[in-house]
């Protein structure tokens, strides 16, 4: 059984940095596409950024260029660096998981993933 933990959200402050964690056990890790989605109050679940394992990663238009995605094969760990944060980047941020090498049109879809973390909460707030 798959098993996704994040850890590492918090309060940060407008323009702050902040990186969140995801470790993953119960799959093989270096064949699993790994996808990170927020969420907040009202709203559906939304993505932000994607790796798999072979061949790049991915990110929501809006976010590009201040979000980065990578992944640690050595430590089954994917994380999310988010940069010039915002208070409308406060949310919920779930990582996810998918076996093998999702094709780029599926990585925005959550029906894409098998496995889901419980969520970690970002706040960005003065």
């Amino acid at each position: 059984q798959v098993q996704l933990a994040e850890s590492g959200g918090g309060l940060v402050q407008p323009g702050g940095s902040l990186r969140i964690s995801c470790a993953v056990s119960g799959r093989t890790f270096s064949s699993t596409t790994m996808g990170w989605f927020r969420r907040t109050p009202g709203k559906e679940r939304e993505f932000v950024a994607a790796a798999r394992r072979v061949g790049g990663t991915f990110y929501a238009s809006s976010l590009r260029g201040r979000f980065i995605i990578s992944r640690d094969n050595a430590k089954n760990m994917v994380h999310l660096q988010m940069n010039g944060l915002t208070p409308e980047d406060t949310a919920v941020y779930y990582c996810a998981a998918a076996p093998g090498s999702a094709i780029a049109s599926a990585l925005r879809v959550t029906d894409t993933y098998d496995a889901w973390g419980q969520g970690t909460q970002v706040t960005v707030s003065s």
